[in-house]
């Protein structure tokens, strides 16, 4: 496998806070990659360097042998980069299927003079863009949603339609920001099955996520961080098993 996203020493301060602390991994092409961590170990903002949200204070973001720490978010989204979040970021008055055509609009090509006027080959991109949308609501399992408003879908349901809005995108690469918040069993097991077949379309997969057991189930390698900092890298069995971990989550006997 190739590296596609690679992590050089990557450190963020807010103020006298290390919120990331010289963090290295890289996440190789086609690969379905955890990064996990006790509460306010910094994994978000982990993400929100990658995607533009945050400038590192030190080292390297670089995706496709491309060093992207200094570009904004629409440039990452543009090379092909998506993600989803913590708090669940849509537009709540809207329906789900025009929450996905917001993705869509990335990949389109007309400006403003032709959204006036509306030339054919608008509308032909206004058709795919439709297409797109049905399309990715279908593949989260929304497809009979798509007149609902955000709001009134469920929480688990609004996760999944996050998700869909981050494929429109059309990614290769795309971060899930504990994308299994708020769902009961039976939706979080529905979500590994996505997970994986997101995989299968040739997207790489980076999430964090509490969920052990979706992490255990959907993960083939687990970057583990604490204060700010990298503890552990490895297979999830490695990982369930390294005393670090096990430390960083339970404690020691003393404490």
């Amino acid at each position: 496998m190739s590296t596609l996203l690679s992590l050089k020493n990557l450190t963020k301060r807010f103020g006298g806070l290390v919120a990331v602390d010289h963090v290295s991994f890289d996440v190789e092409t086609g690969s379905i990659v955890g990064l996990i961590g006790p509460n306010g170990a910094g994994k978000t903002t982990v993400f929100n360097l990658i995607t533009g949200n945050y400038r590192p204070d030190e080292g390297e973001v670089v995706f496709e042998d491309r060093s992207i720490k200094n570009l904004p978010t629409h440039q990452i989204v543009s090379l092909g980069i998506s993600r989803t979040f913590q708090t669940i970021r849509l537009f709540q008055k809207l329906s789900a299927i025009e929450n996905v055509l917001a993705g869509c609009h990335c990949r389109m090509k007309a400006g403003s003079l032709a959204g006036m006027f509306r030339p054919p080959a608008q509308r032909r991109e206004e058709r795919q863009a439709l297409e797109t949308a049905l399309q990715e609501l279908q593949f989260v399992g929304l497809h009979d949603d798509a007149e609902q408003l955000a709001e009134n879908l469920s929480y688990g349901n609004q996760r999944l339609l996050e998700i869909a809005r981050a494929l429109a995108t059309q990614p290769r690469f795309i971060i899930l920001d504990e994308p299994a918040g708020g769902m009961n069993n039976q939706e979080t097991a529905a979500l590994i099955e996505t997970i994986r077949k997101i995989r299968d379309r040739g997207i790489t997969v980076l999430l964090i996520e509490h969920d052990m057991s979706l992490v255990m189930e959907a993960c083939e390698h687990l970057v583990v961080i604490e204060n700010g900092a990298k503890i552990a890298e490895g297979t999830p069995q490695a990982i369930q098993n390294d005393p670090k971990v096990i430390e960083a989550y339970l404690g020691t006997d003393e404490e």
